[in-house]
This record gives C-alpha cells, structure tokens and sequence, in this order.
C-alpha cells in the first residue's frame, strides 16, 4: 500500500510540473503606433482655416486736409504680420478685394465713413511705396523650415479736397495657401 501511495504521489508531482510549465509559455508579438501629419500653418499665431485676423493697419490719426498718412499692417503684439507653416512648404499670401475697391480715384482701395465720403489708399510690400500690391496681389513667401516669417505690407492713404472729420475703414480679404 505504501508503494501505492508513493505512485500516486509520484503521479501528481509530475502532473503539477506539467501544469506549471504550461503557465510559464511566453508569447510575443509588437504594437504598431502611427501619427499622421498634415501641413499647416499659423497666422500670428492663432491657428485655423477660416475668419483668421491677418493683422491691422492703422494709418493714425490727422486733420481732414491730410496729403499722406502711412502705416503697416501690424498683426499681434505690435509686429509685423506672421505666418508660420509646416517644413516644406511654400506658403503664398493673396490680398483680395476690400469693402470699397475703386470708389476714390488717387488710390485701388478705399476707406469709407458710412456715410459717403472714401479716402483712397493702396498697399504696397516696401516701406517705400515703390512696389504696389495690387488688388488679389500675391506675396510668396520663402519655402519653410517652420519658423515663424515676417510679413511686411505697408498701407499709404491719400486725403483729398472736401473730405469730413470722421471714422473712416475699410476689410480687406486675405488668402492663405500653403
């Protein structure tokens, strides 16, 4: 009978090796990770696709017998316009049509009172004046590494006879494409 039990004994020593070998298989295998990015770009900081504020030009303040007010297109922080895109890219900018486009002779753009009275003025991409931006004017850029580029445009308003103390702006459409 000891035999016996010595047997079944032996027996389940062995099972219980076997049961703890299965437990000790390793498996292996990866994981597969992926990122996707698309081009893109930042106009003075602020990112988007649509209704992105390209900055102000703010030509000061002056009498109404004014000859020439100059100023340039600020964007945030009080420098000039910034565009910063993806490595790669080429980006170009296009200064569209404004509010009130030819309704002065003296200048391809106006700005209006709301009332009836514009005060013509253009853009131009030298500090100058010697290198107009016409209407749907392109500015390319260099191609980018992905730093921030300064964008200068330069605004130079011209008075006229008759023109009334007033609020006068105009909004200009600007593309981006990249």
């Amino acid at each position: 009978m000891h035999m016996l039990v010595s047997r079944i004994g032996l027996s389940l020593l062995g099972l219980a090796l076997v049961s703890s070998a299965q437990a000790a298989t390793t498996v292996t295998g990866q994981i597969s990770s992926t990122l996707i990015l698309t081009s893109s770009c930042l106009v003075n900081g602020t990112a988007g696709s649509t209704g992105l504020n390209f900055g102000t030009v703010n030509f000061g303040t002056t009498t109404s017998l004014f000859t020439e007010a100059d100023g340039q297109v600020l964007g945030g922080g009080g420098g000039a316009l910034s565009v910063q895109c993806s490595s790669g890219t080429s980006p170009t900018i296009t200064v569209g049509a404004g509010s009130h486009d030819a309704q002065s002779t003296g200048g391809s753009r106006a700005l209006y009172d709301g009332v009836a009275n514009y005060v013509p003025y253009d853009f131009y991409t030298d500090a100058a004046h010697s290198q107009l931006l016409a209407i749907n004017g392109v500015i390319n850029l260099t191609a980018s590494t992905g730093q921030a580029q300064a964008v200068n445009i330069y605004g130079k308003a011209v008075g006229k006879a008759g023109l009334p103390a007033g609020t006068y702006t105009d909004t200009v459409a600007v593309q981006l494409t990249f």
